[in-house]
């Protein structure tokens, strides 16, 4: 079987728009749809007492496969593509990390059943952009028909990864690209300020080379995808949510230039997780270990 798209299915709305934004996914690269629930015992005490017996797990069973059930016809309303769904006996932020490591992309919504007023990212879908082994989407915001994919661009390896992602989906999508490079993350005040006007006027023309030549191969390889560059001096966090507002797909990588070794999501993609207008992509460099 092809590696799937795999999506978290908890009975929620939200999960149900994920649901849906995956199916067609799935049907665009022709490749199976996995529906996963997974779900825990209540349990209490030391060592972990077990307080339920055969009765309750049947019905969260039970209760699992009717919002599998209500899921995969979701799936199937949403666009023609081969379905197989999964009930497992597991935390969810654990099985969806799991089901990463043979995915070719996981899905999510932005809250599950549990969200609390005012959360507007679940910890499942925090806990999988952090740890997850692929790309993870977390479909949130709206999606327009006709908007453009939106990518970062910093040269970092999770960019490049992104930036090969993005080609792909708007390739796919028969969408414009608009690759974003913010060149900047502070700003200049002071009696200097005219001085350094121009010294940041010639670096502004230094990081439009600098994004041409991170483009250049993958426009090559993708003639079909108009690619609109935009270069701004700003925090990466603050344009990219401006620029996305009217788009399908925002990109970005996991973890930026600025990164620390060690570190599994960097400031940028952890800020859009929780205010991308839109479904968010967050894609990890290949492992090293």
């Amino acid at each position: 079987m092809s590696v799937p798209i795999v999506v978290g299915v908890d009975g929620s709305a939200s999960a149900l728009t994920a649901v849906g934004w995956a199916a067609e996914e799935a049907a665009r690269h022709r490749v199976p749809l996995k529906l996963v629930h997974a779900y825990l015992l209540p349990t209490r005490g030391y060592p972990d007492v077990i307080l339920i017996g055969h009765e309750v797990r049947q019905a969260l069973e039970e209760q699992g496969r009717r919002w599998l059930a209500e899921a995969e016809a979701a799936a199937r309303a949403a666009a023609d593509v081969e379905v197989v769904v999964s009930l497992e006996h597991s935390g969810a932020a654990g099985a969806m990390v799991w089901e990463s490591k043979r995915s070719r992309l996981v899905v999510l919504g932005s809250r599950g059943l549990g969200g609390f007023a005012g959360v507007l990212v679940g910890s499942v879908a925090v806990a999988v952009v952090t740890h997850g082994e692929c790309p993870v989407v977390v479909v949130r915001g709206a999606t327009p028909a006709g908007g453009p994919v939106v990518v970062g661009v910093d040269g970092s390896p999770a960019s490049e990864q992104a930036v090969a992602f993005a080609f792909e989906a708007a390739s796919t999508r028969g969408a414009p690209l608009t690759a974003v490079h913010a060149w900047t993350d502070f700003a200049v005040d002071g009696p200097y300020g005219d001085r350094l006007a121009v010294e940041w006027a010639r670096v502004e023309d230094e990081e439009r080379r600098v994004l041409a030549e991170r483009l250049a191969g993958w426009q090559e390889r993708y003639p079909d995808v108009r690619v609109d560059r935009v270069v701004v001096r700003e925090r990466p966090a603050r344009a990219l949510p401006a620029l996305a507002a009217d788009a399908r797909l925002l990109v970005v990588g996991s973890r930026g230039r600025g990164g620390f070794k060690g570190m599994l999501l960097g400031s940028t993609s952890q800020t859009l997780v929780h205010h991308s207008p839109c479904p968010l992509a967050v894609v990890r460099p290949p492992s090293t270990d």
